[in-house]
């Protein structure tokens, strides 16, 4: 409800994309509040590079050190074949499939991706802000990779916590 809020929602209210400045603008409100003292996880953000150099300033002007990107690894193939299989095993309960819960949808999902997301990887690695997760492990490990690169940070050591359990990495 706050005014750059109000702004965001009309904006996907007619459809359309939310810009950069305004989503920034949000995250820029959200960290001002007292709870983000202790620290913080931006989930689906940044997406793109412009994304990343505009939080990168964000965080410049409000003095906020940003210790560690978290990069779920996933094969695109094995994607492909978990929302097959989902979505067959839902026609057959006799279950309605989400129109944008199909292999062509998530191809298309795929390639915005590679253009404006896979990016992100160099710009991190560059950096040395990029932790790696195993995607494609259990529901139950996946979590749990991403917890121990958080105590890792926690305890300044992020090598250790992302090569604390297989399937997770730092990079070089």
């Amino acid at each position: 409800e706050t005014p750059i809020g109000l702004q965001a929602k009309d904006i996907m209210a007619s459809g359309a994309l939310v810009p950069d400045e305004v989503v920034v603008g949000i995250i820029s409100d959200r960290l001002d509040q007292p709870d983000m003292k202790n620290g913080f996880i931006l989930d689906g953000f940044p997406r793109t590079v412009p994304q990343a150099e505009a939080l990168d300033e964000l965080l410049k002007r409000k003095h906020i050190k940003l210790d560690a990107v978290v990069e779920l690894r996933v094969n695109e193939s094995a994607l492909l074949n978990r929302v097959e299989t989902r979505v067959a095993e839902m026609r057959a309960r006799g279950e309605e499939v989400r129109i944008d819960d199909t292999p062509a949808v998530l191809s298309k999902r795929l390639a915005s991706y590679r253009a404006l997301t896979e990016p992100l990887i160099h710009y991190y690695s560059e950096r040395r802000k990029l932790l790696k997760v195993d995607g494609l492990m259990t529901i139950q490990h996946v979590p749990r990779g991403i917890n121990r690169i958080l105590a890792g940070i926690r305890q300044g050591d992020h090598t250790a916590a992302a090569t604390a359990q297989p399937g997770c990495r730092a990079t070089p």
